[in-house]
C-alpha cells in the first residue's frame, strides 16, 4: 500500500488550545450505534429541563422538543409517514423547523428542506420531481406554494390535532440504511438534483462532530445557515445528540460580519459554524479574551486566511459536497501572518477516505495535483430519480471494494508531506458563491428563456472588495434593448437569491474556442462600457447623496464609491441589499424595498427615491 493510498483511510484527530479531545458523547454509549432520533430522546431523558433550542424571546427545553416532535412523529405516522417515505420541509429557520425534521425521523421518514423564499417555480420543481407525499408547512408560506397530489400538514391550523396524539415517542421503524434526509443541489443539465442521505452517514457525522469537537450539554451551537443549505444539518443534530442547545439567530443578523459578531459575543454561543466569507471577517475582529465563543467552523468556499494568534478561539476549516453528509475532511487552522500558501482543508473525518486520483484512476504521487475522490460511511446513497448522474458520479471503488463506492467530486487537490490535503480548485465550471455549489448553465438555462436573450454565459469573477460574484454574459436578441432590471429580476423569478447575477454584462457575441464552445478565458471583464445599467463614477451633489454614497462605501468596504456606481457591479447582492435597507433607514428614517433597490442600484437613484419618499412625509404631515 502506497502513503497515498494510507493516508486515504486514515482518520481525522484534533487537539488544540481549546481543549479538542477524543472524547465521548457525555452519558452516550458509542459502542452501540444509535440514529439522530435515538439520541435526541436519550437526552431529553436524561437532562428534560436542558434548553434545546432558541430564537429571540422563544426558548424550548428537551422535555418540550421531546413532546411536540413525538406529537407531529405520530401525526405524521397516521398520515402514512414511514421508511423510505419522503416528506417536504417547509418552513423558516425558526426552532419550528428542528422540531418538524425531528418529527419526519421520528416518524421513520426522510426530510426534504425547502427554503420559502425560493421562487414559487423551484419549489414545484422540486415538490414534483422528489415525488412527496406529504408537505410540512405553514398556511402563509402555503398561499405560495404550487398545490398538486401531495397532503398538506399545517403547523399551525393542525395545531389542535397534532396535541391530541401520544406524547411518547412512535416505535423505531428506520434503520441505518434507510434514508435521513434529502437535499438539492444545483445541476448541471439546468435543473436541481436530490441527493439521498441515510441515517448511517448522518450518524457518521454526529459521532464524528461530537467526538472530535468535544460537544457536551454546556456547549450553546448556532444556526444561521439557510435550511437548503446542508450546512443546516450539521448546525442541528450534532448538538442535539449530545445535550446541548442550538440557537438561532434572525434574518438580518446572520447576513454581516458587525451583527454576527455582536450576536454570538451576546448569546454566549460556544460553537459556530459560519461561511468561508464570514469567517474571514471575522477572523479579523477583536475579540475579548473571555468570550464564549472556543470554535468557529467554517468552509464551502476557498479559505484565503489564517487567524491571528490573539484569537480566543479555534479556527477550523471544512470540505465536502453535499453527496457525503455535509464534511469530509477538517482541520483546525494554525495562526501565521506571513504563509505563502492557502489554509488546507486538513484530513479525511472518521470512517471517510479520500483519493487523489489522476484521469486513468490511479493514486497520484504526494504533491501531484489529481480529482478527489471520497469514499466510506459519509457517502451518500445516490441522486434522487437519477440513475444517469449516479453511474457518472457514484463508481466502484477500485481500492478498496468493501467501502463499495467512492463519489468522484470533480474538485482537484493534492496531498502535502504532513497528510493534509491542499484545495486547488475545479476540473469543470462549477462555481462556488457564499457557501453555496452552483452549476452556471442553470443559470444560463433561465436566462435564455427572457425573451430579449439570445444566448448567454455566467462566470465567477472577483468584485472589487476581492470577492467572488456572478457575472452573466448576455447577447441580446436582434431588436432588443435589455434593462437590468427587466434581467435581474425575471432570474429571481426562477433562481433562489444565491443564484442569480448581480452583474450583467451585454455583448455582441459569445467567444467561442475552436470546438465551438464559449470561451469563457475571452470572456471581458465588467467595465463601465459594457454593464448593462452601469454608467459609473460621478461626485455627490446633495447632502443625501453624499451620505448614501459613503453607507454604500462602508457596507462594500469600497473606498470612492461613485454616484453612478451600481451596487451590484460593486459587489452587492441580495443579502447586503436587505443590510442596504436597514442601513438606509437608521439613516433616513424611510422605508425602501428589496425591489426598489433592484431598479434602483445606484447611490444617485437611491437618493431620488429617499428624496422623494422624505416629501411625502413632509406633505403628509403638513396636512
Amino acid at each position: 500500500m502506497s502513503n497515498s493510498q494510507q493516508r486515504a483511510g486514515a482518520s481525522f484527530t484534533m487537539s488544540s488550545k481549546s481543549q479538542l479531545t477524543n472524547s465521548s458523547y457525555p452519558q452516550h454509549d458509542l459502542s452501540r450505534p444509535k440514529l439522530v432520533p435515538e439520541l435526541v430522546s436519550l437526552c431529553a431523558s436524561v437532562t428534560p429541563d436542558a434548553l434545546a433550542l432558541s430564537y429571540g424571546e422563544e426558548h424550548l427545553s428537551y422535555r418540550e422538543l421531546e413532546r411536540r416532535s413525538n406529537q407531529l412523529a405520530h401525526y405524521l405516522r397516521s398520515k402514512g409517514v414511514g421508511p423510505e417515505v419522503l416528506v417536504g420541509l417547509c418552513l423558516e429557520r425558526v426552532p419550528a423547523m428542528a422540531v418538524a425534521a425531528l418529527a419526519v425521523l421520528k416518524a421513520g421518514g426522510a426530510y426534504l428542506p425547502l427554503d420559502p423564499a425560493y421562487p414559487p417555480e423551484r419549489l414545484a420543481f422540486m415538490l414534483e420531481d422528489s415525488g412527496v407525499t406529504t408537505l410540512l408547512t405553514r398556511e402563509e408560506i402555503q398561499l405560495e406554494l404550487p398545490r398538486n397530489g401531495w397532503s398538506v400538514v399545517d403547523v399551525e391550523r393542525d395545531a389542535e390535532l397534532i396535541a391530541q396524539q401520544p406524547q411518547t415517542p412512535p416505535a423505531m421503524v428506520s434503520s441505518g440504511q434507510q434514508l435521513a434526509y434529502v437535499i438539492y443541489t444545483s445541476g448541471s443539465d439546468g435543473h436541481p438534483k436530490g441527493v439521498q442521505i441515510t441515517h448511517d452517514a448522518l450518524a457518521n457525522l454526529v459521532r464524528w462532530h461530537v467526538r472530535c469537537f468535544h460537544i457536551l450539554p454546556a456547549d450553546r451551537a448556532s444556526q444561521i445557515a439557510s435550511v437548503s443549505f446542508d450546512a443546516a444539518v450539521w448546525e442541528l443534530w450534532p448538538y442535539l445528540s449530545a445535550g446541548a442547545s442550538v440557537h438561532f439567530c434572525d434574518e438580518s443578523t446572520r447576513l454581516t460580519h458587525e451583527s454576527l459578531h455582536r450576536w454570538i459575543l451576546e448569546q454566549r454561543i460556544t460553537v459556530s459554524f459560519v461561511p468561508t466569507t464570514l469567517a474571514e471577517r471575522l477572523m479579523s475582529m477583536a475579540w475579548p479574551s473571555s468570550c464564549a465563543l472556543r470554535v468557529l467552523l467554517t468552509g464551502a468556499d476557498t479559505l484565503h486566511r489564517y487567524p491571528a494568534a490573539d484569537l480566543p478561539f479555534v479556527v477550523v476549516n471544512n470540505y465536502g459536497p453535499t453527496e457525503c453528509a455535509v464534511v469530509s475532511t477538517s482541520g483546525t487552522v494554525p495562526a501565521d501572518d506571513h504563509a505563502v500558501r492557502k489554509p488546507t482543508i486538513g484530513r479525511p473525518i472518521d470512517n471517510v477516505q479520500i483519493y487523489i486520483l489522476d484521469s486513468d484512476l490511479r493514486q497520484v504521487s504526494e504533491g501531484t495535483v489529481g480529482e478527489i475522490y471520497i469514499g466510506g460511511a459519509g457517502l451518500a446513497r445516490g441522486y434522487l430519480n437519477r440513475p444517469d448522474l449516479d453511474q457518472e458520479k457514484f463508481i466502484s471503488n477500485p481500492f478498496n471494494p468493501k467501502n463499495g463506492r467512492l463519489y468522484k467530486t470533480g474538485d482537484l487537490g493534492r496531498y502535502l508531506a504532513d497528510g493534509q490535503i491542499a484545495f486547488v480548485g475545479r476540473i469543470d465550471s462549477q462555481i462556488k458563491i457564499r457557501g453555496y455549489r452552483i452549476e452556471p448553465e442553470e443559470i444560463i438555462s433561465v436566462l435564455r428563456q427572457h425573451p430579449g436573450v439570445q444566448a448567454g454565459a455566467v462566470v465567477a469573477r472577483d468584485d472589487i472588495a476581492g470577492n467572488k460574484q456572478l457575472v452573466a454574459y448576455v447577447v441580446p436578441a436582434p431588436g432588443t434593448e435589455l434593462s437590468y432590471a427587466s434581467l435581474y429580476l425575471f432570474a429571481r423569478e426562477y433562481l433562489p437569491d444565491y443564484m442569480v447575477p448581480p452583474v450583467f454584462v451585454q455583448l455582441n457575441s459569445l467567444p467561442l474556442n475552436s470546438n465551438g464552445k464559449v470561451d469563457r478565458s475571452r470572456l471581458p471583464a465588467p467595465d463601465p462600457t459594457n454593464v448593462i445599467g452601469d454608467q459609473g463614477g460621478g461626485v455627490p451633489r446633495t447632502a443625501v447623496e453624499e451620505r448614501v454614497v459613503h453607507i454604500l462605501g462602508a457596507l462594500l468596504g469600497v473606498d470612492g464609491v461613485g454616484v453612478n456606481d451600481n451596487f451590484f457591479f460593486l459587489g452587492g447582492h441580495s443579502l447586503l441589499g436587505t443590510q442596504l435597507i436597514a442601513r438606509l433607514r437608521d439613516a433616513f428614517g424611510v422605508e425602501l424595498s428589496l425591489r426598489r433597490v433592484f431598479d434602483s442600484p445606484t447611490a444617485a437613484e437611491l437618493s431620488a427615491e429617499i428624496e422623494t419618499l422624505l416629501a411625502n412625509e413632509t406633505r403628509a404631515s403638513a396636512d
